[in-house]
């Protein structure tokens, strides 16, 4: 005769392997669950505002910036739904998700940053930017190589020499997992430094997206720093093959993390992606920022009668007198600026 394990309170007759899900005995699951949804709404919204202010982008360089800015938003809502799969138990389909996207959605965040900031250090010295197709390009082909990395573990370490990650010694998995990820520790570490040099030009507009890297990085390596040492630290007494704590820290880690970049990236730069562009972040010679709503205004003020086209002429060479004035000012403080 055999016998049947009763489901835990809030669960009905679910495979275990789902009822961390909805225990509410053991409720971090659901706590857990409840924070990564609200992450998964809130990402959906940034993606939509994102669409909608990508066709009000003045400023071409920001425009440039709009895909990478975008792939690195459906990232951070892959890294938050893949919370899930912690949550859920441990077991032959889970296991090599786990495996696999841990280090290739985190990849793909950290490489769309590491462009961004590359391209902000040209930016801020007032150097050509990189082209979006480059940015692009790049941020993909460093995703790719994780994409190599965590296909090879699963496929020939794993499916071809029979290792089943369930079964797996808890310490020795631990240790494959994290050294996956040692790409994503160096992009991590790579664009953290390159953002501190975003802070170096005189161009200071451009320094706020610099911050807004340089603060989801900071948090970032604590983050790591926290999940990875409390992971080989802790231990299990009997030497299992499994712990209690090792999905919560992990799912808590990709929550925490997702939600960093969600508030100290995604909303800062949705924020500031359709300000007006501001002949102060460029070199004079350089600038994109041309008088065509001036011209715009002028021209529908003749067409109304408000003035004679006359007055538009002496108008208009006064106002072109002025932003020459303008931008020789912005030139000589570049000048003093580059000198110092």
């Amino acid at each position: 005769m055999t016998t049947t394990m009763a489901p835990p309170p809030g669960c009905g007759n679910i495979d275990p392997d789902y009822h961390f899900l909805c225990d509410i005995c053991e409720a971090w699951g659901i706590g857990l669950e409840t924070v990564a949804a609200a992450g998964i709404l809130a990402s959906l919204v940034l993606l939509l505002a994102f669409f909608i202010l990508a066709f009000m982008i003045k400023d071409k360089n920001k425009k440039n910036m709009a895909p990478i800015q975008f792939l690195f938003i459906l990232g951070t809502l892959g890294i938050l739904g893949l919370t899930f799969a912690f949550i859920i138990r441990l077991n032959s389909k889970t296991g090599p998700t786990r495996f696999f996207l841990y280090g290739v959605l985190f990849a793909l965040c950290f490489s769309c940053l590491l462009m961004h900031a590359s391209n902000l250090t040209r930016l801020v010295r007032g150097r050509p930017p990189l082209s979006q197709l480059s940015m692009l390009g790049h941020a993909l082909g460093l995703t790719f190589v994780q994409v190599i990395i965590g296909a090879k573990y699963i496929i020939l370490t794993a499916e071809r020499h029979g290792i089943d990650l369930v079964r797996m010694g808890r310490e020795q998995r631990n240790k494959d997992f994290i050294l996956l990820l040692t790409y994503v520790l160096v992009l991590m570490a790579l664009t953290f430094m390159i953002s501190m040099f975003s802070f170096c030009g005189p161009f200071r507009g451009w320094k706020r997206h610099g911050v807004h890297i340089f603060l989801t990085l900071l948090f970032s390596i604590a983050i790591w720093a926290a999940w990875i040492s409390m992971l080989l630290l802790s231990g299990v007494p009997d030497g299992g093959t499994e712990s209690k704590w090792d999905d919560p820290l992990l799912g808590i880690a990709l929550v925490l993390n997702g939600w960093v970049f969600l508030m100290t990236y995604a909303v800062p730069e949705i924020c500031l992606l359709a300000t007006p562009c501001e002949p102060r972040n460029y070199p004079p010679e350089k600038s994109i920022c041309k008088s065509t709503v001036s011209q715009q205004s002028f021209e529908a003020a003749v067409s109304q009668g408000m003035c004679s086209s006359s007055d538009y002429d002496a108008i208009w060479v006064l106002h072109m007198k002025m932003q020459e004035e303008y931008h020789y000012r912005l030139y000589s403080d570049f000048l003093l600026e580059s000198n110092e």
